[in-house]
This record gives C-alpha cells, structure tokens and sequence, in this order.
C-alpha cells in the first residue's frame, strides 16, 4: 500500500549529489540582484542646510540704537561718536570698493565677513557703509533729539518689519506697485505684515522718545509734550504727539518698503 512518498520526486529528501549546481546564468543574475540590493540601500549623503544669519545680523542692526539710547540717556557727547565712526569708514569704504574690483580680495573679504552680508550686498556697496554715513549725517547735521529719533528708526524699524514679514507675510497682501492716487513706484515685493510692523515701530519710537525719554536728555528738546514745537508752542500735548507719532510712523513704514 503507497502512502505517496514513493516515486515522487521531494526536493527536501536530495542528497548532495544530487542538489542542482546553479548555472552561469543564474549566478549572474544572483549577482546583479545583490548589487541592485546593495545600491538601493546605500546611505545617502548627509544634507548640509545653510547657516541663516539673518537674526545674527538683525541683532546686531539692532544694538546701535540701544546703544545710541544709552548714550543719549548718560548725556553722552556725539562727537566721539562721530569720530568713531568717521574712522571706521575711513576703513569700510575703501575696503569695499577694493573688494568690488579685487577678485582676490573679494574672495578673502567674504570668506571673513560674507556671513554678514546678504546675497544683494555682495555685488554692490555694503549696506554698513551707508548706515555708517546716515549716522554721520544725522548726529553732525540736525538736533540731537531727532537725531536720535532717527537713528532708532534706522535701527528698528528695519528689524520688525524683517521679522514680522518673515513671519506673517504669506498671510498678507503684498503692497501694491504704486501709491495710490499719486502713482509713484511703490514696494510690491514687501509685504503688508512689514508694512505695518515699520510703521507702528516708527509710531512707538516718536511716541516714546518725546513722550517720556526726550526730557531726561540735557538738551532742549526740538519738541515737548507740554510746549509742543520749540518757540512755537504748535501741536503741543497729547494730541499733538498722537500726530507727531502718526507722521513719524507713516515715514518709518514707507522709507523701509522703498530699501532693500
């Protein structure tokens, strides 16, 4: 009586002798099945994400106006201060304009300092040479309230509308290409989250200063909450300095949307 086993052919029950050798074809294609297999699971090279250095740069935009305040506030002179940064131009600008024209140089100079520098600056003048030269101009030219005041635009005002475009501009409109009603040319690349963000800066800045920190100054301010406009005695109180803030503001936010 068969109980199946017999006559049937049971690859498990081969001897060794009899085990089929794999042939040429099939050890080829044993082959490129490893390498294939080998390809696919071999570990991709790291991704290197760039260094952002644009909070490094803001922060350091930044410090010149805490810095400017605490010298207004220590009735500190601006001539130093001018001095100081009439020599570090003496060595900034002919520095860039080597740079510009020396490929070598070029190549050092970003090498050293490129990290501070936006990717627009790199084939024209350096932004710090013209913040350098406004503050010059401001603290060598006008009274030195406003000077001040102009300076912490200069200093914040460019950081919030950065930070708050980064941040919340895909949820706003851009500004439109032109200004209403006059037509001149206006910032469609900036938004209106930055926008905003510059000009409310600006308001706080005038705000703050003639409203509380103008006065700790040892000088006599160009405006003041009780008298208005000096020797005028024009837009003088609150009211006056909703509208001196207003203005200020308005100006802050357009002067940052027409820069880079």
């Amino acid at each position: 009586m068969s109980n199946g086993s017999e006559g049937g052919h049971h690859p498990q029950h081969e001897t060794p002798s009899q085990a089929r050798i794999p042939s040429r074809t099939d050890r080829g294609a044993l082959t490129r099945k490893t390498s294939k297999s080998n390809t696919g699971h071999r570990p991709k090279p790291p991704v290197v994400v760039p260094i952002d250095w644009e909070i490094p740069r803001k922060l350091l935009h930044s410090s010149i106006g805490f810095l400017t305040l605490y010298l207004y506030i220590s009735h500190g002179s601006p001539r130093p201060v001018v001095v100081a940064l009439g020599s570090a131009l003496a060595i900034i600008a002919p520095a860039d304009i080597l740079r510009l024209n020396s490929p070598g140089f070029e190549r050092a100079y970003e090498k050293c300092l490129g990290f501070l520098m936006r990717e627009s600056e790199k084939k024209t003048a350096n932004g710090v040479v013209w913040y350098i030269i406004g503050v010059i101009w401001v603290l060598s030219l006008y009274p030195i309230d406003i000077a001040v005041v102009s300076i912490l635009i200069l200093s914040w005002v460019d950081t919030a509308a950065s930070t708050f475009g980064r941040l919340w501009g895909r949820l706003t409109p851009p500004l439109p290409p032109r200004v209403p009603l006059l037509g001149l040319p206006f910032a469609p690349r900036k938004s209106m989250a930055g926008f905003i963000a510059g000009t409310v800066t600006g308001a706080l800045v005038a705000a703050g200063f003639w409203g509380w920190i103008g006065p700790v100054g040892n000088i006599d301010p160009t405006w003041t909450l009780g008298g208005g406009v000096a020797g005028t005695g024009v837009l003088g109180g609150w009211v006056g300095l909703s509208v001196v803030s207003l203005v200020t503001g308005l100006v802050s936010g357009v002067s940052e949307a027409l820069g880079e």
